[in-house]
Parts: structure tokens; sequence; C-alpha cells
């Protein structure tokens, strides 16, 4: 899966403007999905060379301009190439997570500090997927909710985790401060 599989995707559904993709990109599908704004409109550039997707300019009054993207049929059918592949293995890059597996480099201190920075990320995350999933939920198609319960599932387990963890650290601290 690559941020041109996601875009299709996206497109699938109606045609969105430049602006609008980017905002799937940051509300949504940020849970599930890293794909950095200054790679969205050269990979918009790009679809439409390989004659992916079209792009229309929209003239607005009183707003700039804004181009809407459209998929074509030879995107579609690379959409679904896509979704017909052997499915990739999800895999985790996290640089808290390296950083806590070193933590026994640095003080307790620190490794409570990241715990809990985690934990009050970790918390926003969850209330923020969840306020989406209560907004959307009745307009969700079965495999979208599918998809959102397991995203709030996973913060659920991590929070529980960094809370127990938290405990164990300061339980730690204390043992050794006595």
């Amino acid at each position: 899966m690559n941020s041109q599989d996601v875009i299709l995707g996206m497109l699938m559904k109606r045609s969105l403007s430049g602006y609008e993709i980017k905002q799937l990109f940051e509300d949504i599908f940020a849970y599930f999905y890293s794909s950095s704004y200054g790679t969205i409109y050269p990979m918009l550039h790009r679809m439409e060379k390989e004659e992916l997707l079209t792009k229309e300019n929209v003239v607005q009054e009183g707003k700039p301009n804004k181009n809407v993207y459209t998929i074509t049929e030879h995107g579609k059918q690379q959409f679904h190439s896509y979704l017909h592949s052997p499915m990739e293995s999800d895999s985790i890059k996290s640089d808290f997570l390296m950083r806590l597996y070193f933590g026994q480099f640095v003080g307790n201190d620190l490794v409570i500090a990241w715990l809990k920075q985690a934990e009050e990320h970790t918390r926003k995350q969850l209330e923020e997927l969840s306020k989406k999933y209560a907004i959307y939920k009745a307009d969700m198609h079965p495999a979208h909710i599918i998809c959102i319960e397991i995203g709030i599932k996973e913060y659920t387990a991590k929070l529980e985790t960094l809370q127990e963890g938290l405990v164990r650290m300061e339980q730690l601290e204390q043992e050794e401060r006595a």
C-alpha cells in the first residue's frame, strides 16, 4: 500500500479537491496511514501524468480556484489491482517504542516521562477517533465500522498497557529511592 493506492480509494466514491484529499489524510486516515503533506500534491501531479486521474480547475468566486480530481478508468483498474494483490503485513515504526526499549540506558524518571507523554497522546487519539466514529457511524459501510472499531480497540489496549507500565515504573522508581 502506498499513498497512490489510498488516493485512488478516496476518489472511488467521488471527485475531491486537493484540499479535501489532504484533509482526509489528516483526519480519519491519519489513524491508519502516515503520509506527509508534502507528498500529496506531487503524488497527484504524477498520478495525473500516468492518467490515473484527471484534474479540473474550478473557478470560485471570492476564493482561490481549486483543482478537483476524478479517478479515470485506468485509475479504477489500478485500484482494483491493489485490492486484489496480496495483503502486506502491518508494520510498526515507533520512535517511542524504540526509546522505551532502550530505556534501561536512561534514568527511570525519563522513562516515566515518556510513558506519561505517550499515555496523554494515546488518550487524545482515542478520544478523537471515538468522536469521529460517533459522528460518521450512521453513514459508514460495515467495513469502515470494523476498521474504526479495530483502531479504537488498539488505542484502548495501548492506553491500558501504558497505564500498567507507568504503575510498574513508578513502583520501581520508589523502590530504588528507598
